[in-house]
């Protein structure tokens, strides 16, 4: 098959997927997570269903974020083996639109969360105020996810280029505005990936500045009077966690949806499962690191937010963190045969990927009410709706956008025969 006729066969398989069960099961879990978080809000509680909104809100944007970041550093470090992995990931970056959306909504509840609002600490001065906190973190957040937006549609121009004449209705429109002037000749690809690489290290250092920021004025305040010098690093390194894990369970679905068995092979698995391997002992040591230092230091102001994780009724749920984020992961994906048998890559990705959305229930919870940890149903009704939003958001993507990128899956294929 020649090259051009194995990129039309690509863009035939990957164009126009239709996912009903993303858009309209993600479309309905969605509404019924509304109506379950206005009844709660609204109920005897409100605090429980705003503290699992907050759960959701920063487990579901740190994926969404994570992912992208993910096909940045893919291309910092030039490994050319996820090329064909990389649209799964950017098909992620439909939730962060949404993700703005309720971080605005988080300001309505705002008094059920952080406890500095209605006792303000003075020995933090004015930077933990209503205006000052809410405000950073919307221009953080803006700038992130408009440099994240403004890279994907950069690396989107080549790929629906030559579709636009094929596609038609909403779809063709779409893919007008996205081309725009872009015609394929080897110097606007050049200008193009120009652009995307000197974007990718700017989109990875933002990252890891704004996102420190957004840890520790949403997180690490619940707490006012605890702190952590290294824990944006914990948080955004958990949040990147999450992002591998999400892009390596959708790798296995569309390998097997659009039949990319040929394309998608062992070097996929293999490598992805090493950067997951790789990443839960670094979230390891960042959680250890800090917990050793202030151990040893052993001030009250420090310690008293670690032993009471670790002691009373919250001590099996750290304990199922720890196992569930590091120990499984790391006895499951230390073997070749579990990181390339998708099966076994599915089963120790998902438990991380539930890991890290207990760790994130385990850094809001118990900071903001002293009772036992609970899972009923404003838990389940409130996550199921960000489900289904995020369900939603991706597959609206894979519906509008290919998802295989030809031109990345080539470099992919060119790396194999060297």
């Amino acid at each position: 098959m020649t090259a051009s006729a194995s990129r039309q066969e690509l863009y035939r398989r990957a164009s126009g997927v239709s996912v009903p069960w993303m858009i309209q099961g993600g479309a309905v879990l969605a509404v019924l997570g509304a109506v379950s978080f206005l009844i709660f809000a609204l109920g005897s509680d409100p605090g429980r269903a705003w503290r699992i909104y907050h759960v959701n809100f920063l487990f579901f944007t740190g994926l969404a974020q994570g992912a992208v970041v993910f096909v940045a550093a893919y291309r910092i470090t030039k490994g050319w083996w996820a090329g064909p992995i990389v649209r799964f990931a950017e098909a992620m970056s439909a939730f962060l639109p949404v993700a703005l959306v309720l971080f605005l909504v988080l300001f309505l509840g705002r008094h059920h969360l952080f406890p500095w609002i209605e006792h303000p600490t003075p020995v933090r001065g004015p930077w933990l105020t209503t205006g000052f906190v809410f405000w950073r973190d919307l221009l953080s957040l803006v700038v992130l996810f408009g440099v994240t937006l403004t890279y994907v549609y950069h690396d989107l121009r080549p790929d629906v280029a030559p579709l636009v004449a094929t596609a038609t209705g909403w779809r063709r429109r779409l893919y007008e505005w996205i081309a725009g002037d872009y015609t394929g000749t080897p110097e606007q690809l050049a200008k193009v990936e120009h652009r995307l690489t000197w974007m990718a290290p700017l989109l990875v250092v933002l990252y890891g500045y704004l996102f420190s920021i957004i840890a520790f004025d949403l997180v690490m305040s619940l707490a006012p009077y605890w702190y952590s010098t290294i824990f944006g690093w914990f948080f955004f390194m958990g949040a990147f966690l999450t992002g591998l894990t999400t892009t390596g369970l959708m790798m296995v679905y569309w390998r097997h949806k659009l039949g990319l068995h040929e394309l998608i092979r062992r070097e996929q698995f293999h490598d992805l499962g090493k950067l997951v391997f790789g990443f839960s002992v670094f979230w390891t040591y960042l959680m250890f690191s800090q917990f050793l230092v202030q151990w040893y230091g052993n001030l009250r102001v420090e310690t008293a937010y670690q032993f009471f994780r670790m002691a009373g009724p919250w001590r099996p749920l750290a304990w199922t963190v720890g196992l569930m984020v590091f120990f499984v992961p790391f006895w499951g994906l230390i073997w070749v045969r579990s990181k390339t048998t998708p099966a076994t890559f599915s089963v120790f990705l998902s438990v991380s990927f539930a890991g890290v959305w207990l760790e994130r229930y385990l850094l809001v919870e118990p900071v903001a009410v002293d009772v036992e940890p609970a899972f009923g149903l404003p838990e389940v009704g409130i996550t199921l709706g960000f489900l289904g939003l995020f369900l939603l958001c991706y597959g609206l993507f894979a519906r509008a956008f290919p998802m295989i990128s030809p031109r990345h899956a080539e470099d992919a294929a060119k790396m194999v025969h060297h």
